[in-house]
């Protein structure tokens, strides 16, 4: 049986994960529900699962409990990346290209649908941003030229993809059969240089060339948030030929008065913004008083953040992380983003062990738990909530939690422990984006990936936001998000005869890729 890219692609992201001190199979789990994600809005959902599945030997069923743990990287960097960009650590840039390898790689995955370049897309742009490295440019005008990409799975008809679907994008699948014939020469070096049980130099992925850009630090290179701010993340070095690809310079941490104005230019939000200028200007103020020998007042830095989803809580949390680093709060500033997956284990007792891995991994930085209120109205919940008061309590110098959810919920879900109650006293509220916001919003994710929009295609995104509901399901900036990606999908199926497409057409995306259908069919002309 041949190799698989998408597979060699995250036993590499495992072994640089490794070599930088990170567990090794937490950073093959991140790959793989990186690429679950990637995967999620592929044409025939069971059957892209079953593919994910045999690639990965694990039970179709765990694909879709992988996509929401998936999803958040669409938008920052995974746990671990963030911990070593935090620490400086010099493998970082080289964990960053890893990443960004597999969501190309998924691209080729038999099943992967249109949708899956968008995606593939947001989440390359995520994961390189927050080592320093501009986002990948669009895809040159790709031909019709058939890739025959290996598959470590059978291809048979319930896994081979429809209609000649694996065409759509000649060039994206060529760059992903170079990314894989890099990948098995890296795990070939691995092999000679290493040898059973041997330690791998963190140079072996050009790791040693230069420590990353800080996720919270870095000046004017430092790429904003999709949600607001421009994008000019530091380009990549010339002239290195390192497998994983070049280093971002190492950058100054960036200071508070800088975070402060990149939360002040996240669009919208304007409720929130007061709320945490009025935290530093307290915290600031503790500081001078514990400077001039005063009595300062125990106040509890965790917070509350409820809104529906999409509004930018996760966004918000990453830079309470560096600003609360800046004001010397924390050592590290990382974000780790979890869910009532990653907290509750099978059994009882082993929550308990399962959640103080997940806090240990947070110290120094962030704790974000989203959709917190679904740990409460059962024994396993109650034990990882009475386990994370308790750690909490122990590590209270060095660890800011924040948990976050819809209003209500969130309500019930604080005073179900005294604990909770105690440590959790500033609410934080997150407002729905207007039409006008969601518009911006769009655009800005659209540079991110270097695209631009045209006005037809921005007034049809209009018409879209007018027709759809809006409930507290509503997926506001994910809403943008995913109809972005989408119309990327259907950017390059549209040009997939045109072998001398302009500059501009390649990063125009017009009205018509924003046509509201669920697919694409693969018998529809190129227009």
């Amino acid at each position: 049986m041949t190799s698989q890219p998408l597979r060699d692609a995250v036993d590499v992201l495992a072994r640089i994960g490794r070599e930088a001190g990170l567990d090794e199979s937490t950073a093959r789990a991140e790959g793989e529900v990186l690429a679950a994600a990637v995967l999620e809005q592929s044409t025939g959902a069971s059957d892209v699962a079953r593919t994910w599945a045999a690639i990965f030997g694990h039970p179709a069923s765990d694909f879709f409990g992988a996509v929401p743990r998936g999803r958040r990287y669409a938008h920052i960097a995974t746990s671990s990346l963030q911990t070593l960009v935090a620490g400086r650590h010099p493998s970082a840039g080289a964990y960053a290209r890893a990443l960004a390898d597999v969501a190309q790689a998924a691209v080729t995955a038999p099943g992967a649908g249109p949708t899956s370049i968008g995606r593939a897309a947001s989440v390359s742009a995520a994961q390189l941003a927050a080592a320093g490295f501009a986002p990948p440019a669009p895809a040159v005008a790709p031909t019709l030229e058939p890739a025959p990409v290996s598959s470590g799975v059978d291809a048979s008809p319930s896994t081979a993809p429809a209609g000649g679907l694996r065409d759509w994008s000649a060039e994206l699948l060529h760059r992903a059969m170079d990314q894989s014939e890099r990948v098995r020469e890296m795990l070939g070096q691995l092999g000679s240089q290493t040898g059973i049980g041997g330690q791998q130099p963190h140079d072996a992925f050009g790791a040693g060339q230069g420590q990353p850009h800080d996720a919270f630090g870095g000046g004017q290179g430092q790429a904003h948030d999709a949600l607001g701010g421009g994008v000019g993340a530091q380009e990549e070095a010339p002239g290195h030929t390192s497998p994983a690809g070049p280093e971002a310079p190492p950058q100054p941490e960036r200071t508070l008065e800088e975070l402060l104005a990149e939360l002040d230019a996240l669009i919208g939000l304007a409720r929130v913004k007061a709320e945490i200028h009025r935290q530093v200007a307290v915290l600031k103020m503790d500081a001078r008083r514990q400077e001039a020998g005063l009595k300062v007042a125990t106040l509890t830095r965790h917070l509350v953040f409820v809104g529906n989803p999409g509004t930018g809580k996760t966004t918000v949390a990453r830079l309470v992380g560096g600003i609360y680093r800046a004001l010397g709060l924390l050592s590290t500033g990382q974000l780790v983003e979890v869910d009532r997956s990653e907290l509750v284990a099978g059994y009882l007792g082993q929550t308990a062990v399962k959640t103080s891995e997940v806090v240990a991994s947070a110290l120094g930085g962030v704790l974000f738990i989203d959709e917190a209120y679904s740990l409460g109205g059962d024994q396993y919940g109650k034990e990882a909530v009475d386990t994370l008061v308790k750690e909490m309590e122990d590590h209270r110098d060095d660890l800011v939690v924040i948990v976050a959810g819809y209003p209500e919920p969130m309500a019930e879900f604080i005073a179900i422990n005294p604990g909770l109650e105690s440590r959790f006293r500033t609410i934080i509220e997150f407002d729905d984006y207007t039409d006008d916001e969601l518009v911006a919003i769009q655009r800005v994710l659209a540079e991110k990936m270097d695209y631009d929009l045209a006005p037809e295609a921005t007034e049809r995104f209009r018409e879209i936001l007018a027709a759809t509901p809006r409930g507290p399901s509503f997926g506001n900036g994910r809403f943008a998000r995913n109809l972005l990606e989408a119309a990327i999908g259907r950017h390059a199926w549209r040009l997939r005869d045109v072998e001398d497409a302009t500059v501009e057409q390649l990063r125009t995306l017009e009205r018509q890729d924003f046509e509201d259908r669920d697919g694409i069919d693969p018998s529809e002309d190129a227009t």
